[in-house]
C-alpha cells in the first residue's frame, strides 16, 4: 500500500494530538471526586484508565505508521 505524504502527515498529526490530549484528560479523571472512594480506585477511574491507555496505544501506532509512511515516501520531487 502506498500512502501519500499528505496522509502520512495526517497520521503523524493524529499521533501527536493523541499524546497532547489524553494525558491531560487522565489528570482530570485522576483529580475527579468520583475516581476514589475511601482511598480506593473506583470503577469510574478504572474504565477511564483503560480507555486512555487504549487510545494512547492506538494513537502511538497510528503515529508510528505515519512516520514510516513519510520515510518510505522518499524525497519530494
Amino acid at each position: 500500500m502506498v500512502i501519500s505524504r499528505r496522509w502520512a502527515a495526517f497520521l503523524i498529526g493524529v499521533g501527536v494530538w493523541t499524546w497532547l490530549i489524553w494525558p491531560r484528560f487522565g489528570l482530570a479523571i485522576w483529580k475527579d471526586d468520583r475516581s476514589f472512594a475511601g482511598g480506593s480506585p473506583t470503577s469510574f477511574l478504572w474504565v477511564h484508565a483503560l480507555l486512555i491507555a487504549a487510545s494512547l496505544v492506538i494513537g502511538t501506532t497510528v503515529g508510528v505508521l505515519g512516520v514510516q509512511a513519510w520515510r518510505a515516501g522518499g524525497p519530494r520531487s
